[in-house]
C-alpha cells in the first residue's frame, strides 16, 4: 500500500490532522493507522471533556494561541455537527488568603491572553456555586464541556468521506527510511509506504519518532490521573466546573470538580507515576515502560527536585481520605460516602534530560516526517487549529 501522507495515531490530534490534510491536499492519498480496534481509546477517550478557555498558558505559546482559537472552533464544530456541548463556565477558587497572589497572577494572565474573566467575592460565588468555600474566585465564561470521543469519531467520518483511508488494528512495528523519497512502515496489517509521516502517537510518540530516525530529545513519562465520581444524589453540590489555584511548578491543574456532558460529576485527577504507558489501574505494570522510565536520568532529576510533591500525590492515590481532603478544600460538605472510584486516564508527559517538564506542544521534524511529541491538555480543545497547523507544516516540508 503506497500513500502520499501517513498519520500514525488515531486519537483526537491524529484524526483532526487527517481531516485538515484532506482539505489541504484534496487529491493526495492519505492514510491514518491506529493500533487499537477503535479510535480515541486512550488520552482522548479518558479525558474530562472540558473545552478550555486558555487562562493558564504563557502568552505567545502554542498552548495559548491554539487554545484560544480552539475554544471557538470547537464550539462551532459541535454546533455544526450536532454534538452535545455546554458552555457552562468555570470558576477558579482561592481557598485561603495564601492563594490570593497566585489567583491574581491568573487574572492578569487571562487578560494578557485576551480572555473574558471576572473576579468574584465569596458572596458572588455563592450565587453561582452555593456549596463552594473560597476567599476569592475567578469565573471564565467561555469554558465548556463536550464529548471529545464523539468529536473524534466525527473527524474520522468526515476524513473518510473526503477520501482518506483509516485503518484500525494496525500497530507500527518498525519504520525503514529508504534511499528514495519514501518511508516504509511495517505494521500488523502489512507494509505501508509513504512519502511523508505524521506521528501523533501520544503515549508512544517518542518511540515512533526514534523508529523513523528523528531525535525528539525528550522521553515520554506516563502519569496516571485518578478520579472519583459524586454519587447521583450528591450531584447538586456542583453546578458548573470548579478548579483550585494550581501549583505553578507543574503542568497539572490540581484536583477539581468537572460536570461531564452526561450529567455526572467527576472529581480529580491526581498525578502519579504510572508503571505502564497505558496503565489505568494501580497494579498496571509493563517491564519495558518501567525500565525506560527508571533508566532515564531526566526522571531522577525530576524526582529529586519534587520528591515531596510526588509523595503527596502517591498518598492521595492510595488514601481515599487524603483525596477527600483535597475535595473538601473546595466543597466542605463532600463526605467519604458521597464519592466512588471512577475511570482513570494516563497523561503522556514529555520529560527533558535535565528533569524539566515540557510545558508546551512539541513538534519535532525528522527525515520525511513530523512528530507531535508533546500534546497534553488543551490538545483536545485545540485539536482543530493543531491539525490545521500540522497540515501547513506538511505542505512546507513537501514543497
Amino acid at each position: 500500500m503506497t500513500y502520499d501522507i501517513a498519520i500514525a495515531g488515531g486519537g483526537i490530534v491524529g484524526l483532526s490532522t487527517a481531516l485538515a490534510l484532506t482539505s489541504k491536499f484534496p487529491h493526495a492519498r492519505i492514510v491514518l493507522i491506529e493500533k487499537e480496534d477503535e479510535f480515541a481509546l486512550h488520552q482522548t477517550g479518558r479525558n474530562s471533556g472540558v473545552i478550555h478557555s486558555g487562562i493558564y498558558y504563557k502568552p505567545g505559546s502554542y498552548k495559548a494561541f491554539f487554545c484560544r482559537t480552539g475554544n471557538a472552533t470547537m464550539v462551532r464544530f459541535c454546533q455544526e455537527h450536532g454534538i452535545p456541548y455546554d458552555v457552562c463556565g468555570k470558576v477558579i477558587v482561592a481557598a485561603n488568603v495564601e492563594e490570593l497572589p497566585a489567583l491574581h497572577r491568573l487574572h492578569v494572565r487571562a487578560q494578557e491572553n485576551g480572555l473574558e474573566v471576572h473576579k468574584l467575592t465569596p458572596e458572588q460565588l455563592k450565587e453561582r456555586e452555593p456549596h463552594v468555600h473560597c476567599v476569592s474566585a475567578l469565573v471564565l465564561p467561555s469554558t465548556g464541556i463536550t464529548s471529545f470521543k464523539q468529536v473524534s469519531l466525527t473527524y474520522a467520518r468526515l476524513a473518510t468521506e473526503r477520501g482518506a483511508t483509516l485503518l484500525r488494528g494496525a500497530q507500527v512495528l518498525s519504520i525503514k527510511t529508504t534511499g528514495g523519497a519514501t518511508q516504509v512502515l511495517e505494521t500488523t496489517k502489512g507494509a505501508i509506504e509513504t512519502k511523508f509521516l505524521v506521528n501523533c502517537c501520544g503515549l508512544h510518540s517518542d518511540r515512533v519518532a526514534r523508529m523513523s530516525g528523528a531525535d525528539p530529545q525528550v522521553r515520554i513519562v506516563p502519569f496516571r490521573g485518578e478520579y472519583y465520581e459524586l454519587k447521583p444524589d450528591k450531584r447538586y453540590l456542583v453546578k458548573h466546573l470548579i478548579y483550585p489555584v494550581p501549583n505553578p511548578a507543574f503542568p497539572f491543574l490540581g484536583v477539581h470538580f468537572t460536570r461531564m456532558i452526561d450529567g455526572s460529576i467527576h472529581a480529580g485527577p491526581n498525578a502519579v507515576l504510572a508503571f505502564k504507558r497505558e496503565g489505568y489501574t494501580k497494579t498496571s505494570f509493563d517491564l519495558k515502560d518501567t525500565t525506560e522510565t527508571f533508566t532515564y536520568g531526566g526522571f531522577w532529576s525530576l524526582a529529586a527536585k519534587h520528591a515531596a510533591y510526588g509523595w503527596s500525590e502517591m498518598v492521595r492515590s492510595w488514601s481515599r481520605n487524603a483525596f477527600l481532603r483535597s475535595l473538601q478544600r473546595l466543597i466542605p460538605e463532600v463526605q467519604a460516602e458521597d464519592i466512588e472510584p471512577s475511570n482513570a486516564g494516563v497523561r503522556a508527559q514529555a520529560l527533558m534530560p535535565d528533569g524539566g517538564l515540557v510545558d508546551d506542544f512539541l513538534f519535532v521534524e525528522g527525515p520525511k516526517s513530523l512528530h507531535v511529541c508533546n500534546a497534553p491538555s488543551p490538545a483536545a480543545t485545540s485539536s482543530i487549529p493543531i491539525g490545521e497547523s500540522i497540515a501547513e507544516r506538511v505542505e512546507k516540508a513537501l514543497a
